[in-house]
């Protein structure tokens, strides 16, 4: 059970933003992930007969700086919840504006038999960030 998540466009996230999927190349179709197009929040479900379900979730993409902003260091993460899980912070620090470099991060997530999860890609930086070509791919493993 795996389901898979995009968006063509480049979009601006503000800090403490999430990244938003307006794609969905392939879809759960057992219920067990959801997700509304345009959104940027997707819930896990714990439909499980042992004690929690286990997801693996990973992220790519390629983000800058945008015009405007100030080059430095930059940083996208997986939040759970709305809170950022800091061993997938992954930063970048371009030398100019508009300079992209591809991140990747993946986590094992774990939900609690008969419990809800919320997982989004958020922008963990102090200024706007640019993203591209974001991929999610949540897969149920356990």
């Amino acid at each position: 059970m795996a389901a898979e998540f995009s968006n063509n466009a480049v979009q601006t996230i503000l800090p403490n933003q999430n990244a938003v999927f307006t794609e969905t190349p392939v879809q759960c179709c057992n219920g067990n992930i959801s997700h509304r197009e345009g959104s940027g929040i997707f819930t896990l479900r714990g439909r499980t007969n042992q004690c929690r379900a286990r997801y693996r979730v990973t992220f790519n993409g390629n983000i800058a700086v945008p015009t405007g902003g100030t080059a430095g260091a930059i940083s996208v993460a997986l939040a759970i919840a709305g809170e950022p899980l800091y061993s997938t912070i992954s930063t970048v620090t371009p030398a100019a504006v508009e300079n992209y470099f591809n991140v990747s991060v993946s986590a094992f997530i774990e939900v609690d038999r008969g419990c809800c999860l919320n997982v989004a890609v958020e922008n963990v930086s102090t200024q706007a960030i640019n993203l591209a070509n974001p991929n999610l791919i949540i897969e149920r493993v356990c």
